[in-house]
């Protein structure tokens, strides 16, 4: 077994050491760029350890002889003219000798290509000097996958990720999703069938990865929690950009899992098609894709997989929610099953209940899980969770679990963002694995009664809100309530057909 170099110390204060290396060039490059520079030279260094301790441990079964013992190492190769020792010599023309070094390493490993989208030589700024302070600063360190236990490297990294995330603001929010959300989705997912867990041999999948922690934590789940080998399993991601793509394939590798990101957008261009055409489709989804972005609509309305049939209309160009739940629903076998975060508003947004209805009605939607908002980087409105689950329990279908999770005793509030705490998490999970009723938290309900309220999704139609004010009469309130409501319906109807005569998105 592994054996880690950092007994005394944790993943976090290991990835807060690895982040203070960004010290070296603070003053030449601007914060977003950051990680660009240091993420690959992070896992050079990895990569290197790892084939340095397997190499040396090779040569004793090869007695000495180094070619053998190169040739017998399987899954990396590093190029002998730019070993990690070969650069912290370099005392110039570092920046070009970087970028040779890159080149070479991907020429002798296919799953490596593409992943340093950067060029070292093009950011003037970055002299040799600096470059040297900062290869020198992360020569400090054991990164061997051989030495550091694979998840612990792989949360140091995930750390790092985070920490250079916070530096972009709003827009690196786009490819971290946090942690604590992460962990609460996958154990969420393991809990989903009638088996406690996942299984040796799944298939996995995240169609917006981001920087692939969804699928690492998934794969920490089942070796750290279940006993589990995650080298069984089919792991895949896809992401549109081009340079969190590679930081998701380097993060898997950090995590010692074997997946394959493909850059593209996975509404326009799905990277995994086999998963589409031929029925097979894939175990579990996790994804947390970008709320209302625009979609390519008008090119997708004869879409040859027929993802978008749930109902004659397509989801606004410029709102792709219900175009993401409709593409991830299509990507399950039929015995799927999906966690996936979306704004509030698709629970509720008139147009979309066309959406919705079929959505209940398949019987695919299991549970729906309200969160506390600010807990994302890139947006603070509040969000929901959707459970998506092609194979219901008996005891389940024709049925939606409804979980109010936003109140303060599940989260804590930090300095600008919002944690959901260990026991809010633990909390939700006992919920929905004992599909529990409880007042004001959590409500199983039937489709008939969200058929009676029009297939409107929204908490608090089934769950009664905390603290209610004063006594209330129930039926004058609902007489109310369904008045206005019909009202708004009107105007909105009016809205939208003067909007679809004017061709208004």
């Amino acid at each position: 077994m592994t054996q880690n170099v950092y007994d005394d110390v944790t993943p976090e204060e290991l990835g807060k050491k690895l982040y203070k290396c960004a010290d070296a060039i603070r003053d030449a490059v601007d914060e977003a760029r950051y990680k660009n520079y240091i993420l690959p030279l992070v896992f050079l260094k990895s990569i290197d350890d790892t084939f340095s301790d397997r190499l040396e441990e090779n040569k004793e079964q090869f007695a000495g002889d180094d070619e053998l013992a190169r040739k017998a190492i399987t899954g990396m190769s590093v190029p002998e003219d730019y070993r990690w020792e070969d650069i912290t010599e370099r005392s110039e023309n570092i920046a070009p000798y970087l970028d040779e070094a890159f080149d070479a390493l991907e020429r002798e490993n296919d799953r490596l290509r593409g992943v340093v989208r950067v060029t070292y030589s093009d950011e003037e700024a970055l002299n040799d000097q600096m470059l040297r302070d900062l290869i020198q600063r992360i020569d400090t360190f054991e990164l061997s996958t051989e030495k550091v236990e694979k998840d612990f490297l792989g949360e140091a990294y995930m750390y790092m990720v985070g920490e250079f995330a916070k530096d972009e603001g709003k827009e690196g929010g786009q490819f971290f999703t946090p942690t604590d959300v992460i962990d609460l989705m996958v154990r969420l997912l393991a809990k989903t069938g009638e088996t406690d867990g996942f299984e040796k041999g799944a298939s996995f999948h995240d169609p917006t990865a981001g920087s692939a922690g969804f699928l690492v934590h998934a794969a920490s789940y089942f070796r750290n929690v279940q006993g589990g080998d995650p080298s069984t399993w089919t792991v895949t991601g896809q992401e549109l950009n081009a340079d969190i793509a590679s930081i998701a394939q380097v993060n898997t590798f950090m995590h010692g899992l074997e997946a394959e990101i493909r850059r593209e957008d996975s509404l326009s261009n799905p990277q995994f098609p086999g998963y589409l055409e031929d029925g097979e489709g894939f175990d579990y989804v996790l994804a947390n894709f970008p709320f209302s972005a625009d979609w390519a609509k008008s090119e997708l309305g004869d879409d040859k997989w027929n993802r978008f049939n749930w109902t004659s209309k397509l989801p606004r160009s410029n709102r792709a929610d219900y175009a993401f739940i409709m593409h991830i629903a299509e990507l399950l076998n039929d015995e799927g099953k999906a966690i996936v975060v979306v704004p509030r508003g698709v629970l509720f947004r008139t147009n979309e209940k066309a959406f919705r209805k079929p959505m209940i009605e398949k019987d695919i939607l299991e549970a729906v899980i309200g969160l506390p908002s600010n807990l994302f980087q890139s947006v603070s409105l509040p969000s929901a969770l959707l459970v998506l689950n092609r194979d219901k329990e008996q005891e389940r279908k024709k049925q939606i679990q409804f979980i109010d999770a936003a109140d303060e005793t599940f989260y804590e509030e930090k300095s600008n963002h919002n944690d959901i705490t260990p026991t809010g998490r633990d909390s939700i999970i006992s919920l929905f694995a004992d599909w529990t009723t409880k007042d004001r938290t959590s409500r199983v309900v039937t489709h008939d009664e969200i058929r009676a309220n029009e297939y409107n999704l929204t908490l608090s139609l089934y769950i009664e809100p905390e603290d209610p004010i004063g006594p209330i009469d129930v039926d004058q309130e609902i007489e109310e309530f369904r008045g206005l409501q019909t009202e708004l319906d009107a105007a909105r109807a009016r809205l939208d057909n003067h909007l679809e005569v004017l061709d208004y998105e």
